[in-house]
């Protein structure tokens, strides 16, 4: 493990698992990409808070992609590469966006 991954896992341990959710609902909204603001926002609605310790580790690694890809991964334009075909990644590309009242 490098130094980097230490320090970041010691401060995700020190980090409460429902502040850890929302601070992922938060990025997940704010991508930068509209369409993928959409698509990552609404699936941390709908699953994050269901995500144990390990599966929050997962969809953080996802977050860290960028957009193009895991828009292509989603979409089915691109097969998911097989670092990245877990639990997490087969829930998100298996999600299905519906627009929310008002938006």
């Amino acid at each position: 493990m490098t130094d980097q991954a230490a320090t970041q896992q010691a401060a995700r341990a020190d980090e409460s698992i429902q502040d850890r959710r929302k601070r992922l609902r938060f990025r997940s909204w704010h991508r930068g990409m509209r369409e993928m603001d959409l698509l990552m926002g609404s699936f941390a609605d709908a699953h994050v808070d269901g995500f144990d310790a390990g599966m929050l580790d997962r969809y953080e690694a996802l977050l860290e992609l960028s957009d193009p890809d895991l828009y292509n991964w989603m979409s089915g334009r691109e097969p998911v590469p097989a670092e990245h075909d877990d639990d997490v990644m087969r829930l998100l590309t298996r999600f299905r966006y519906t627009p929310r009242q008002g938006s």
